[in-house]
C-alpha cells in the first residue's frame, strides 16, 4: 500500500507562500538595521550556516533592487573586540557606505561568530570560514556570483577579516571547523582598523589577562607568542594575495595606526596591490569613516577587483 504523504495543489502552493512572506516579513521586523538600506532592499535573515542552532552561527543577506544576475558579494565582518556586538555593528555610522554597495549592485551579507568569551582562537575564524563556505555553496539560491567575493571588517573584524584572506592559500586545518572546505575565493579586501600584528607594538594594557587579545587567545601574547603570531593576518602574506584598502585613524587609542602602517608595509614587500588611508582626526571608529571621499575609495576598490 503507498501511503500519500503531501498532496501539491494550488492551495498547498499558497500556503507556502503564506509561510514564505511571513519569515521573510518577521526577518524584515526583527532586523534592526534595515532602514539603513536602500529602499525595496530584500533581506534574507538569519540564516544558519554550519548546521547547528547557535545564535552565533547566524548570518544575513542583503540583495538591492532591480539586481542584476550574478552579482558580486560583500561579506560584512563586525567588530567588538571579539567578544561584543553582532552582525549589525558598526552600520548605524556606515550608512551612506552601505548604501553605495548596495545602490552600486553588490549584494552584502553579514555574519555573525563566536565570542572569545565563549570559545577561544581559532574559533572566530572557523566561523567565518564556515559562513564563506556556505555563502559560496548557496549562491544560486540568493543570485550573487560565488566567484566574485569581497571582504569588508571592522576592528576585530578587520582583524578577522585579513586573516581569512591572507591564510587561505596557507594550510591551516586548524582554521576550519570539521568537513568544512574552502572551495570559496576572496577577491579583494577593505580592512578598517583591524589589529595585523599581536606582537607589534604592543601598548601595556595589552599584556594584562583580561585584556581583548589574551580574551581571544586564552593567554597573553607575551608568554604565548606562538599564538600570537598563529593569530596574526601578517603571519601569512605572500604574493598570492588579494588586494587590501586600509582605512584607520590618525588618532585610534584602541588599536595603533601603526598596525595598519605594518600591514601595508608587508603587502608592499610581497608585492600585494594596497593602498592605506590614515584618516586625519579620527577615533577608532564613528561616521569620520563614513565620509564621502572614503566611501567613494572603497566603491572605486570593490569595482576595480569585482567587476
Amino acid at each position: 500500500m503507498h501511503m500519500k504523504l503531501f498532496s501539491f495543489n494550488k492551495k498547498n502552493l499558497s500556503l507556502l507562500v503564506l509561510i514564505f512572506a511571513a519569515n521573510l516579513s518577521f526577518g524584515q521586523a526583527t532586523n534592526r538595521v534595515i532602514s539603513f538600506f536602500p529602499p525595496d532592499t530584500r533581506l534574507y535573515g538569519n540564516i544558519p550556516y554550519a548546521n547547528d542552532t547557535l545564535k552565533k552561527h547566524l548570518l544575513d543577506i542583503y540583495i538591492p533592487a532591480n539586481t542584476k544576475a550574478e552579482m558580486p558579494l560583500v561579506v560584512w565582518i563586525h567588530g567588538g573586540a571579539w567578544m561584543l556586538n553582532d552582525k549589525y555593528a558598526d552600520m548605524s555610522y556606515m550608512k551612506k557606505t552601505i548604501n553605495a554597495i548596495l545602490n552600486n549592485g553588490f549584494a552584502l551579507a553579514s555574519i555573525d561568530y563566536r565570542y572569545s568569551t565563549t570559545a577561544i582562537f581559532p574559533a572566530q575564524i572557523q566561523d567565518c570560514n564556515q559562513a564563506l563556505e556556505f555563502l559560496y555553496k548557496h549562491a544560486s539560491k540568493y543570485g550573487y556570483n560565488k566567484d566574485k567575493v569581497a571582504l569588508i571588517g571592522f576592528s576585530a573584524g578587520g582583524h578577522l577579516a585579513s586573516l581569512l584572506a591572507l591564510s587561505h592559500n596557507n594550510h591551516i586545518p586548524s582554521f576550519y571547523a570539521p568537513n568544512t572546505h574552502k572551495s570559496f575565493k576572496i577577491n579583494a579586501v577593505v580592512d578598517f582598523y583591524g589589529p595585523a600584528d599581536f606582537l607589534a607594538t604592543l601598548k601595556p594594557q595589552e599584556n594584562e589577562p583580561n585584556d581583548a587579545i589574551s580574551t581571544l587567545l586564552g593567554a597573553s601574547p607575551i608568554e604565548r607568542p606562538d599564538l600570537a603570531k598563529t593569530a596574526s593576518p601578517a603571519s601569512y602574506i605572500d604574493k598570492n594575495d588579494p588586494p587590501f584598502l586600509i582605512i584607520h585613524g590618525e588618532k585610534d587609542a584602541s588599536v595603533p595606526p601603526n598596525q595598519s602602517k605594518l600591514l601595508s608595509s608587508w603587502l608592499t614587500l610581497n608585492k600585494v596591490q594596497n593602498e592605506v588611508i590614515i584618516v586625519k582626526d579620527a577615533p577608532h571608529y564613528g561616521e569620520m569613516f563614513d565620509e564621502s571621499y572614503i566611501k567613494d575609495k572603497i566603491i572605486v576598490f570593490l569595482k576595480g577587483h569585482l567587476q
